[in-house]
């Protein structure tokens, strides 16, 4: 047993040690806030910046990939429109009529999504034969067909669908805000989901993996794919004038050359802007559902 004394002592000692631990606290706790203080009059500056930067990346690589797809055109364009493409719309204006141009447009446009198999060519011969009246019906009746063959087929590997998903957790959720909500949410998520750079022959398979109905998926997948019509018949056409130029060994002259780039910004700008909204637009929708 200690004496009195020195029990006090300790007594004393226990009740300063806590006044001590606090007082650093309360100083760690005060340059913590300084420091948070000093981080959110910072961050503003610091997120200007990054945005800056990643501007400015993005026009270099922009001005790099003008000047590349330029130097192609004007190098390796003529050669290969006189070499491929030209020879093979003479074969087939001379071996076929307009209505077996239309069904094989058709047909190719419905039947090669479901083996995997990119339809866009037949979409810009069915833009250089029938231009943008005719060639938009052709086009949007054959890929009705292509979208909806996929999504029957798929309905019978509904759960190994599933498992291919899963390995893919980010593209997966945004796939699956096709198959929530009411009709309109259906549609409208699944539209902006055929605007988006989401693979066209992919999602025709991976919406069975969600519970969207066919009605909203085939609305919005016709809605959705109405920009991609117009820019393949666009190329078709496009494609036509600079083989026909090149057939009679000569190019494009000054106005077809200033007429036709514009008309490809135009149409390269607008296919850019549908596509950041339709993914930012995607974004508030699957935050959306998270909050709800």
């Amino acid at each position: 047993m200690g004496s009195p004394g020195s029990a006090n002592g300790r007594r004393g000692e226990y009740v300063r040690i806590p006044e001590e631990v606090e007082a650093a606290a309360k100083g760690e706790a005060d340059a913590a806030t300084a420091l948070k203080a000093a981080a959110a009059a910072e961050c503003p500056r610091v997120l200007r910046w990054r945005a800056i930067r990643w501007w400015a990346k993005v026009a270099v690589l922009g001005i790099f990939l003008a000047g590349a797809g330029a130097a192609a055109v004007v190098f390796l364009g003529p050669l290969v429109i006189k070499k491929v493409v030209a020879p093979i719309l003479y074969w087939e204006s001379t071996t076929f009529s307009r209505s077996a141009i239309a069904l094989i447009c058709f047909g190719a446009i419905a039947l090669f999504p479901s083996v995997l198999l990119p339809s866009s060519p037949f979409m810009w011969l069915a833009g250089m034969t029938f231009g943008y009246l005719y060639g938009f019906l052709i086009i949007q009746a054959g890929m009705s067909i292509g979208m909806s063959l996929p999504y029957f087929i798929g309905s019978a590997f509904h759960c190994r669908i599933h498992r291919w998903l899963e390995k893919w957790p980010k593209k997966a959720a945004f796939v699956r805000l096709a198959g929530e909500g009411d009709w309109h949410h259906q549609f409208r998520a699944v539209a902006l989901l055929r605007i988006s750079p989401f693979p066209y022959i992919v999602f025709n398979y991976a919406s069975v993996a969600t519970n969207v109905k066919y009605c909203p998926y085939i609305a919005g997948s016709m809605a959705g794919t109405i920009h991609e019509t117009f820019l393949a018949i666009y190329s078709g056409k496009l494609l036509q004038s600079l083989a026909v130029a090149t057939s009679k060994g000569s190019f494009l002259s000054v106005d077809q050359i200033i007429y036709n780039g514009i008309g490809f910004t135009i149409a390269a700008a607008s296919t850019a802007a549908i596509t950041i909204y339709a993914k930012k637009a995607l974004q508030k929708l699957q935050a959306e559902d998270e909050i709800f």
